[in-house]
């Protein structure tokens, strides 16, 4: 089977998760159950980024050390995948293992052996929400416009930096020649826009006596690693590097399989990561003479009412957990899929969620599933005879059409298309009961009947074969009540 490598960035542990991290685990798992279906390897990766001055800070506030911090909430959002339905196989990094930790600083010594680390003094505006170094044009009223109630540090102090200038002209070659690098393609052009206007080298390193939480920088024990080098390496140490391989060109096992074999990594990241994946993590890679990453999905935030940015003090946050427990994790798959807009910003209400639910699920999809097998149970007709199909709606014009526009979707990370798919399907299904009613002309043709009814079968599996990778559990449900040619011993979406 043909390897396919799939990670979310791995969320900083400086707060619990939120609905755009389960956002992110959710839309990375939907796309690995596809890549499965149709036959693929996966490797799918998530973790906690667990070093840096944000985490430093709240375990002092809490009174911990920070290592027993990020050992307590790195098990939240190790608990949260299986709530999400995310798949039992997921791989769960955390840049604290010991692994990871050599890792980052081979990676390190190798860079540095490439000429692209040396060390200098400087004075920087630094945002510690963003983990940034920020320009005077990139603030707002001299504070950072994601983070506009946070002061900006002004940090003085003898670094190690990366030189982030020397990769210009590559990084815009490499979006030149990889126009699917970076999705949408409104974001690659923001990223290029961004480089063409001219890269300058960034601190990799924070004094130890200042800030001590972090990976140590080899060879020099007054120093630790700045969080983004660190965690970004993650993407390579989760899958072997550097054990299996120093040169890419001698590399055996999981990093030639995971990496070479599949062609990089395809990531899943949030607007606000833009910069960090599709630039100082593509540098980096050249730096380290790695190949760069596949695809990189931008996902816009998830905001409340009216666009306004969701926080606990303006008292708009949604916990996602709270959702799942009342409606179950597929009802929050097929939200995140179909109603979240799978690029730009999009607004989340308990009051939308509960509107989409009732019409798409319980009197969309759920009701279908009962007005079908109702029909073809009532009148003794199965879909299947042994083990073969008595209609297969895959080989019709009309699922042809649906399959090539749903694997479209997918193959452009589009899950709101592939999903409309469906949901137009499901209304086609709706519309052919309502104009032929079998249901009625059981009583007077049942040959006719039968065969209407047959349809509506193969369309139902269709449909449920379709939902494998976005609803598991319900899909699953779907197609084994048709196999075993019974009803549902209770709706499956009850009106809310």
């Amino acid at each position: 089977m043909k390897p396919f490598y799939i990670t979310t960035t791995i969320p900083y542990v400086n707060a619990e998760a939120h609905i755009g991290h389960a956002l992110e685990f959710v839309r990375a798992d939907i796309i690995a159950r596809s890549k499965r279906l149709s036959g693929y390897e996966v490797f799918f990766n998530t973790g906690t980024d667990e070093h840096g001055i944000k985490v430093f800070k709240i375990a002092e506030q809490l009174g911990l050390e920070p290592q027993v911090y990020v050992d307590q909430i790195s098990i939240k959002f190790r608990e949260i995948m299986p709530l999400l339905g995310i798949s039992d196989d997921v791989n769960f990094i955390r840049t604290t293992d010991a692994h990871h930790i050599k890792a980052a600083q081979e990676f390190w010594n190798i860079v540095k052996k490439n000429g692209y680390i040396y060390k200098k003094d400087y004075s920087i505006k630094y945002c510690i929400g963003c983990e940034l170094e920020k320009t005077d044009s990139e603030l707002v009223d001299g504070h950072c416009p994601l983070h506009p109630n946070q002061d900006i540090e002004i940090v003085k102090e003898e670094n190690y930096f990366f030189k982030f200038s020397a990769f210009q002209r590559q990084l815009l070659e490499l979006y030149s020649s990889h126009p699917k690098l970076v999705i949408p393609g409104s974001r690659l052009n923001e990223i290029r826009a961004f480089v063409e206007r001219g890269l300058e080298d960034f601190s990799i390193s924070r004094l130890k006596s200042k800030m001590p939480w972090g990976v140590h920088v080899p060879d020099d024990d007054q120093h630790v690693m700045y969080v983004w080098f660190d965690a970004l390496v993650n993407y390579i140490s989760a899958i072997g590097w550097p054990d299996d391989v120093i040169q890419e060109k001698e590399a055996p096992g999981s990093f030639k399989k995971w990496w070479i074999e599949s062609g990089g990594v395809v990531q899943y990241c949030g607007k606000d990561n833009l910069r960090q994946q599709s630039a100082m993590w593509q540098a980096m890679l050249m730096a380290a003479g790695l190949t760069q990453s596949q695809t990189i999905i931008i996902d816009g935030f998830v905001t409340g009412e009216g666009g306004i940015k969701m926080s606990k003090s303006l008292g708009n946050a949604v916990d996602p957990l709270e959702i799942v427990r009342e409606y179950g994790a597929d009802v929050f798959r097929y939200y995140v899929a179909r109603e979240l807009s799978p690029f730009e910003d999009s607004p989340f209400t308990v009051d939308k969620f509960k509107e989409a639910y009732n019409a798409h699920l319980a009197n969309g999809l759920g009701n279908l599933v009962s007005r079908v097998m109702k029909m073809a149970t009532a009148n003794g007709i199965a879909l299947y005879e042994g083990d073969k199909s008595r209609s297969d709606f895959s080989s019709t014009d009309e699922g042809v059409a649906a399959i090539k526009g749903y694997g479209e979707g997918f193959n452009g990370f589009d899950l709101q298309s592939a999903s409309n798919v469906i949901w137009s399907l499901i209304s086609k299904a709706d519309s052919i009961i309502q104009e032929r009613q079998p249901f009625k002309k059981i009583k007077t043709d049942r040959a006719e009947a039968e065969r209407d009814i047959l349809e509506l079968l193969g369309r139902l599996e269709f449909i449920a074969k379709s939902l494998l990778p976005i609803m598991p559990e319900t899909a699953r449900k779907i197609i084994e009540l048709i196999r075993k040619n019974e009803m549902p011993a209770s709706p499956l979406f009850a009106r809310k």
